[in-house]
């Protein structure tokens, strides 16, 4: 569906690295017509290597495959998505997930959304962060619910409202998102699913399905 005359249009994406099958959907960055200079090209070699102390990681411990996905809490498309990073993890016992950001300007809730999660976690460690990031997906992307949802976190809501008044993490989110833009994410949900030990790597764009992230990583094994 496009809307004309607008700068946000729902596309369909599939990456050429995992087996073609329906079109999938995902929420896309709107291009610069007129950049500056020009940039390098996007590669999902690019990708910023993931930092178990920093990263916000679900899934195995030691994991040798892991599936960085950038997503955008008010997505439709992410919301969906939510549930299969869940069922990839179940499945895998060599996988973790890593949750990163990247809100789409559009969204007037996923940038702050975003940042109230990174002083979740500052508060709560990255148990709090997914309890805040499940909520989110689960009840609605409000920014105006950032207090209740922080608090039922297990987090004190108030200071996590004041540290994104703040601004606090508001530079930690846009560095996750250039980082996803130079690894070849150019909508939500991007993911990229990376060996571990050899930095192999494979770009899965959009809400597909468990089975694509299979295929994906079996083939990186």
């Amino acid at each position: 569906m496009f809307l004309i005359g607008g700068i946000v249009f729902y596309g369909f994406a599939m990456s050429s690295s995992v087996p073609a099958g329906s079109p999938t959907p995902t929420e896309k960055v709107a291009a610069d017509p007129s950049p500056s200079q020009p940039a390098p090209a996007p590669s999902a070699d690019n990708l910023p290597p993931v930092d178990p102390e920093r990263d916000h990681i679900r899934g195995a411990e030691n994991a040798s495959i892991y599936v960085v996905e950038y997503s955008d809490y008010e997505c439709p498309f992410c919301a969906r998505h939510h549930p299969t990073m869940a069922q990839v993890v179940a499945d895998n016992d060599d996988v973790a997930v890593v949750y990163r950001h990247f809100p789409l300007s559009f969204h007037p809730s996923a940038t702050p959304l975003a940042e109230a999660s990174e002083c979740v976690w500052e508060l709560g460690g990255n148990d709090a962060f997914w309890q805040f990031t499940d909520m989110v997906f689960d009840k609605g992307a409000d920014a105006a619910k950032i207090t209740e949802y922080a608090t039922a976190s297990g987090v004190d809501g108030a200071k996590v409202q004041d540290c994104v008044d703040n601004g606090t993490y508001s530079d930690y989110v846009a560095e996750n998102m250039a980082g996803g833009s130079r690894a070849g994410v150019s909508g939500t949900p991007g993911n990229v699913v990376v060996n571990a030990k050899t930095g192999e790597t494979r770009l899965v764009s959009g809400a597909q399905p468990a089975t694509a992230f299979q295929a994906a990583i079996d083939a990186l094994r």
